[in-house]
């Protein structure tokens, strides 16, 4: 039950990132677009002319208040999750379900991307809304999770994600010993 709640909390989030990629707003909410929509493209350029403009790091998407680092997790992009850090992104920022970077990155077996927050001092202990850590992400079996990377896969491939199910079968126990308590 624990694992499903915190799958509930991933699949917001991840929702939340690709309505607010998809909307059309103003103001604050076209910055958050911008910079989210520039990290899921792997548009370094925009993230860079972002970061010296003084755009806010930690801007939240406007319906799941994702972080920049959170969408980098989701879309396995740690390049931008490096850049984004060493220009003063908040490693330990939870987004409206109280999941972290850290979070995403584990359930979407990112290893590199759990590195360099375990390495820049991502607090592994954070728990979500749902009171489940980054470990709790990965220490089941993929097939109890298999339907929930099927949705994810549905749900953001139009934004450019995939899935390889034998890399993440091979990585769900490796990120779990990086995590584990």
């Amino acid at each position: 039950m624990k694992s499903h709640n915190l799958l509930i909390a991933i699949l917001f989030a991840g929702i939340l990132v690709i309505s607010s990629c998809g909307s059309n707003s103003s103001g604050s909410e076209n910055r958050a677009e911008d910079i989210h929509g520039a990290v899921i493209s792997d548009d370094m350029a925009a993230v860079e002319m972002y970061i010296s403009n003084g755009g806010d790091l930690n801007v939240r998407d406007p319906f799941g208040g994702s972080s920049p680092l959170i969408s980098a997790a989701v879309f396995g992009k740690p390049e931008m999750a490096k850049v984004l850090l060493e220009a003063g992104a908040d490693i330990n920022f939870q987004n409206n379900e109280g999941s972290t970077a850290l979070h995403t990155a584990a359930f979407f077996c990112r290893p590199e991307i759990v590195r360099i927050l375990l390495d820049n001092g991502a607090d592994k202990t954070i728990t979500n809304k749902y009171g489940g850590t980054a470990y709790d992400n990965v220490r089941g079996s993929f097939d109890e999770m298999k339907d929930s990377y099927d949705m994810m896969g549905t749900m953001l491939g139009p934004m450019g994600l995939t899935l390889d199910y034998d890399y993440i079968k091979k990585t769900r126990p490796e990120i779990a010993a990086m995590l584990r308590p």
